[in-house]
């Protein structure tokens, strides 16, 4: 039941997706999940809810792929990881040939303003990032690769900043190279500590 739950959710999505909050039916779901409405009232409630649901699903999945990337002791990685989490929320958004942009920007974007469950989901959301960021600007600096008179919530503000506005960037058309070269000038704008040539 479990794994039949999670395609529904996951076909939900890709519907709210593809049309957005206000150009979905519930109609549009039922059709895109094979189940009949009233089944998806049944399980789900309404589509707010649903949307709610899954919304909320990604979400967190965003803050698990940053853990997985930004989560690690004092050492020489931590600038690598922060490395390598820039290039790839930059990757992700150069192969994005669909231009569908983040879920999580695409359901903010449209309903911050109207609904305070999305609003208040996308905050919080931002801030598990930004505080994964300063931490591991903070293990950088200690380890000497930034510089450790720089103010580590600036650092992770910009970082934050350029990794979701990459995403934007992107789904305005940008070539995949002028989204690499973003990420790594912000990179290459990061004081460099005593141990960093």
């Amino acid at each position: 039941m479990q794994h039949a739950e999670h395609q529904v959710l996951e076909r939900a999505r890709e519907q709210f997706w593809a049309t957005g909050y206000a150009g979905t039916r519930m109609d549009d779901i039922a059709q895109a999940t094979g189940l009949g409405k009233g089944s998806l009232y049944g399980a789900f409630g309404d589509k707010s809810k649903l949307f709610h649901r899954v919304f909320g699903d990604w979400c967190t999945a965003v803050v698990e792929v940053a853990e997985g990337r930004l989560t690690g002791g004092d050492d020489s990685k931590a600038l690598a990881r922060l490395s390598e989490y820039v290039h790839l929320m930059a990757e992700n958004t150069a192969s994005d040939a669909e231009r569908r942009g983040c879920f999580l920007a695409k359901g903010a974007a449209e309903l911050s303003q109207l609904d305070p469950k999305v609003a208040e989901r996308s905050t919080e959301t931002m801030t598990a990032l930004l505080a994964l960021l300063r931490k591991e600007i903070s293990a950088a600096q200690r380890h000497g690769d930034i510089d450790d008179a720089a103010d580590p919530e600036g650092l992770a503000a910009l970082l934050l900043t350029v990794v979701r506005g990459v995403e934007a960037v992107g789904k305005a058309g940008l070539d995949p190279q002028t989204l690499r070269n973003i990420a790594d000038t912000a990179l290459a704008v990061l004081p460099k500590g005593r141990n960093r040539p």
